[in-house]
């Protein structure tokens, strides 16, 4: 069966345009996965008491066979890909995939909240998501 993933691409350090490309041609190599569509891409500030420099960020919507959990897995390997270090919470990275939507499922885990529970607070999202046409 396929599902309809929202996935959130963000990058503050190095290139920024790089690893969102990178991001995006990791996502359409994906087994069982096509990137259907994608926003365009903005800067925003960052929302954390870090200091660090502004983010590009980016949604796409992602036809995946792939459970929430194998999903996320896949996702993380990505950003190790793209040399992420996860040293401080909210810190500055070379990228950052987040789930945002995955059909309309609700996933409480201790590492995995869909819908992201941060959606309401970042207008952006809301402003991609509206971009691809998803659905409230």
């Amino acid at each position: 069966m396929h599902h309809l993933a929202y996935i959130a691409l963000g990058a503050n350090l190095g290139d920024r345009d790089h690893y969102l490309a990178f991001a995006r041609d990791a996502l359409s190599a994906l087994t069982r996965s096509r990137v259907v569509a994608e926003s365009s891409v903005e800067e925003t500030a960052a929302v954390s008491d870090v200091p660090q420099g502004a983010y590009l960020n980016q949604m796409v919507a992602l036809e995946t066979e792939l459970s929430p959990r194998e999903l996320l897995d896949a996702l993380h390997r990505i950003e190790d890909d793209a040399g992420r270090v996860r040293t401080v919470h909210w810190g500055p990275r070379t990228l950052d995939l987040d789930i945002v939507r995955y059909d309309d499922a609700h996933v409480s885990e201790p590492d995995l909240v869909i819908p992201h529970p941060q959606l309401p607070h970042r207008d952006w999202w809301q402003r991609e998501l509206a971009e691809l046409g998803a659905k409230e």
